[in-house]
């Protein structure tokens, strides 16, 4: 920081909170002339109620932006709401692409925030470059509080997307190798082995991706989108809370800087294939060291900044066992239902919940459980419970009171889906469960 830049930070600090954020880091980076981009970025000390609000790109900045700042490392306050001069605005933020979050580190609040070039910008950053205007563009971010409107700038500057850009992934497409189909769900039956998987992944930069296969399986809590997004992508306090399935494999690979490449999905010998149910293979990047995508968040240096992602992670679905309905996109033709919990034992804690996934086209579902005879000379099994569930809920938690009464008791239960004159779609195999 020299002395002009150290002359603005003491006159926020002594002007606080009129100056709100102080910085961001990195304040310019090098990114793709040819295509999109993805790096991380840290907005530092935000005021209590200050929030980040639209992003832009721009060609050149308006006078009193550039006048007031021109290092361009501290935000200053802009009269216009448009901080491009005019005719220079190469776009805005979309939505679906905004990955900023508040972080806390130390006394420092911050915004992490994943800034994902369109290739659009790119190409018109491009194209004033080759009409000889500057080859660098800007990202503006505007942020409101009690301090006002302000603007933090970002310069870009253009290169190959190789050796000294962030590493980051920019599309990522998970597939079976299925001889050139590629089913929504892939059907196997029970003890079949699935075929080889691959992700083939786009990316800007270089530098080692390292992370690991995992598998969810049924009865399995569902992965939530910060389950599937990048380590990289998230805060660093917020990384380790990040749920884990069954481990799988692990891989780290070298990616030199061509922006391509096909990374071997798992032994196939390691899917699970013993229970009927959907699964879900996820693909979990994890954070790599990488220099040029070190991000200082005001409270230290993040070191392990490689492998960000604007976008959750794509997931590969199998299904073992009986499919589902024609429609599902389940790769065959079984008109079985699917049964997730519970298996073979449940505990007995007071609470019994029945899972199961829904068909497609089902009005009403029929839960039913009764005795499981223990011979041949056994008394014939008798009907204990009967409910009707909507679809859309795909559960049933049975009554406390049949719980205690069922306790070390064997049961069968099954679930049956009606269409709208009460006849049979689909049913369930009956499952055996076992109250402890």
């Amino acid at each position: 920081m020299n002395m002009k830049q150290l002359l603005l930070a003491s006159l926020c600090a002594v002007a606080a909170p009129a100056c709100a954020v102080t910085a961001v880091n990195p304040f310019g980076v090098n990114v793709r002339s040819s295509g999109p981009s993805t790096v991380l970025l840290s907005f530092q000390n935000l005021d209590p109620g200050e929030t980040a609000a639209e992003a832009f790109w721009c060609g050149e900045l308006q006078p009193s932006l550039m006048a007031a700042n021109p290092q361009l490392q501290l935000p200053v306050p802009v009269q216009s709401s448009n901080p491009c001069l005019p005719g220079t605005l190469y776009g805005r933020l979309p939505l679906r692409l905004d990955r900023s979050r508040s972080s806390t580190r130390g006394s420092f609040s911050n915004l992490t925030d994943v800034m994902t070039i369109p290739a659009s910008v790119a190409r018109r950053a491009y194209q004033d470059a080759q009409a000889g205007l500057n080859s660098s563009f800007f990202y503006v971010r505007r942020f409101v509080g009690p301090a006002g409107e302000r603007f933090v700038v970002v310069t870009c500057r253009m290169g190959g997307g190789g050796a000294r850009t962030p590493l980051a992934l920019l599309d990522v497409r998970l597939a079976f190798d299925t001889a050139g189909q590629r089913p929504t769900v892939l059907a196997l039956e029970r003890g079949q082995t699935p075929p080889r998987a691959s992700a083939r992944l786009l990316y800007n930069g270089s530098g080692t991706l390292r992370g690991r296969w995992e598998v969810v399986q049924p009865g399995d809590p569902e992965p939530s989108e910060d389950d599937l997004l990048t380590a990289a992508t998230l805060p660093v306090e917020q990384r380790a809370l990040q749920r884990r399935f069954t481990l799988l494999e692990r891989f780290d690979i070298f990616l030199p800087p061509t922006g391509e490449v096909t990374l071997p999905g798992p032994d196939p010998a390691r899917l699970p294939v013993a229970l009927d149910g959907p699964y879900k293979v996820l693909l979990r990047v994890e954070a790599s060291d990488d220099k040029e995508g070190q991000s200082n968040t005001g409270g230290g240096r993040v070191a392990l900044g490689g492998g960000v992602a604007g976008f959750a992670m794509p997931v590969l679905r199998y299904h073992v066992g009986a499919g589902a309905l024609p429609g599902t996109g389940v790769q065959g033709s079984s008109r079985s239902m699917v049964l997730l919990s519970p298996d073979a034992e449940a505990s007995n804690e007071g609470r019994l919940t029945f899972a199961w996934v829904d068909p497609e086209g089902a009005t009403l579902l029929q839960l039913e459980v009764r005795t499981q005879p223990a011979g041949a000379a056994a008394a014939p099994a008798v009907e204990l419970l009967s409910a009707w569930v909507r679809p859309g809920v795909g559960r049933y938690e049975a009554p406390p009171w049949f719980v205690a009464a069922q306790k070390g008791q064997r049961l069968l239960w099954r679930v049956q889906a009606m269409d709208l004159q009460g006849a049979v779609l689909s049913a369930s195999d009956w499952r055996a469960v076992e109250l402890r």
